[in-house]
């Protein structure tokens, strides 16, 4: 970064980008977005992402193509961190970009940073007695766990969802739990214990206990606190240490507009009559890949 990086305490290139909020995502396309003459605009910030020409002409169709390769490169690629949009931004002599919004930058990396120290705290502070073994915070965390940590309970899918949508998750039990699909789902109010600290224990099971999420969208979904944590926790996960894939599943007609973080992802669409009939059984195939 060509703008004091080595004054700044925050190490860039550790945080991913999706630790930049709405404020600077919408400031730098007002930088970007414009044809420019006599600077680079965002098609060469998209060259510089690895997109391809024809992709880099598809996104000329959005008002606002600096948010699309933003959202799809955090996405898509391993690199996606804060440290290297800067380090394009200085490779397309976008300086002027990165000198004004290095404030803004800053605050939400900071704001990120400690975001994540407070999930990664205990709630309470073991007590002092050396007679009795401790158990873990995040071991015994689910009705069928080992409370020693030796055999936690693993799972093939979280299921992330909101309470009104609970008749469909109802559904999607009967049909990949008790099935010839013998999947294992992990639904937070039925497998998770009471008493725990809602983001830490969510986290490790969608991090450490589940190999996919089935992101269950909707209307309540979007007014959803914790869908929204949950969806962007798994996002922000490196796919290169464990592959994470989220699968966004549509079971209604919604009257919002569907989520723009999701738009890149193959949607299994419970609305629509002609494929209905093969929902479950892609479903399924898709949650028991390795």
């Amino acid at each position: 970064m060509a703008v004091s990086r080595c004054s700044s305490a925050v190490d860039f290139d550790s945080i991913p980008l999706t630790a930049l909020n709405g404020t600077v995502r919408k400031k730098l396309a007002l930088y970007l977005n414009p044809k420019q003459v006599s600077a680079a605009d965002w098609t060469a910030l998209a060259e510089a992402m690895g997109f391809e020409y024809l992709e880099i002409k598809n996104y000329e169709q959005y008002q606002n193509p600096t948010k699309m390769i933003l959202e799809n490169w955090e996405r898509t690629s391993t690199k996606a961190t804060v440290g290297k949009l800067l380090e394009m931004l200085t490779a397309v002599e976008r300086v002027d970009v990165i000198s004004d919004l290095q404030g803004p930058i800053e605050e939400d990396c900071k704001k990120y940073l400690k975001k994540k120290q407070l999930q990664e705290q205990p709630v309470q502070v073991p007590e002092v007695d050396s007679c009795v073994p401790k158990t873990l915070e995040m071991n015994g965390i689910t009705i069928n766990d080992d409370p020693s940590g030796h055999m936690p309970e693993l799972f093939d899918a979280f299921i992330c969802y909101c309470h009104r949508d609970i008749d469909f998750v109802h559904e999607m039990i009967r049909q990949l739990e008790q099935t010839e699909c013998k999947l294992k789902l992990c639904v937070f109010d039925r497998d998770v214990l009471p008493g725990t600290c809602v983001w830490s224990i969510t986290s490790e099971l969608i991090e450490k206990r589940c190999k996919r999420m089935v992101v269950i969208i909707s209307d309540d979904y979007l007014d959803s606190d914790a869908c929204d944590f949950q969806t962007k926790f798994a996002l922000s996960l490196c796919p290169g240490a464990r592959s994470k894939r989220l699968i966004p599943v549509k079971y209604k007609p919604m009257k919002k507009q569907f989520p723009s973080i999701l738009r890149f992802l193959t949607l299994c669409d419970y609305t629509n009559p002609s494929t209905t009939s093969w929902f479950w059984g892609r479903l399924a195939k898709a949650l028991s890949l390795p």
